[in-house]
């Protein structure tokens, strides 16, 4: 490997990592939003929305540029197009916290709901989910990534808990049904995020 493709690699490493770093912050900052009940709090959300979309840009234009100057091959092509994979997913975990906040708009109309029945774990969840799979692939790391895929089972089974807990909510209180499909929906949302 040539020096200076090495230093690309590197370069392009970094980039990645700080997309994962803007995405963990959007879901965070979507959660401190949605148990604040406070739509305001979704605006560095938005924001950096368009920072995920640039940075997909500029990773993929650097592959491509990579992959025509230095036509690389076995491992340092695998890495550059695993990159591409990586770029969507984040870019989708954005899209993601984008959708929560769209819903909550709708939710934060009604009165806050007294307990939001074990979505901040789950999202918790998802947040460490994502550092785990960067920590992964930084360092090359077949076990932690294996570890990321395991804890995905885990948000599944909080999510089906938390829905079976929202349908009782609608049971016993049937004027609540849409701020509870919108929680249905933001639940959705956060388990998506696992997903990617």
């Amino acid at each position: 490997m040539s020096k200076q493709l090495e230093c690309n690699l590197e370069c392009l490493q970094n980039k990645l990592i700080t997309m994962a770093d803007i995405a963990e912050t959007m879901v965070r900052d979507s959660l401190n939003a949605i148990t604040k009940w406070d739509i305001k709090l979704f605006k560095p959300v938005e924001e950096a929305e368009e920072k995920m979309d640039m940075f997909q840009k500029e990773i993929d234009d650097d592959i491509v540029r990579m992959i025509s100057v230095y036509t690389p091959v076995a491992g340092d092509l695998r890495f550059l197009l695993m990159a591409t994979r990586i770029t969507v997913e984040l870019e989708r975990i954005g899209d993601k916290t984008i959708d929560i906040g769209f819903y909550a708009k709708t939710l934060f109309k009604e009165p806050p709901m007294k307990t939001l029945v074990h979505l901040p774990d789950m999202a918790e969840k998802t947040i460490a989910m994502l550092k785990q799979a960067m920590n992964a692939y930084a360092e090359k790391d077949t076990a932690k990534a294996i570890t990321v895929i395991k804890t995905d089972d885990e948000v599944d089974q909080l999510h089906d808990q938390i829905f079976k807990e929202l349908i009782t909510y609608v049971m016993a209180d049937p004027s609540s049904i849409s701020r509870i499909m919108e929680l249905v929906l933001i639940a959705r949302a956060f388990k998506r995020v696992g997903d990617h």
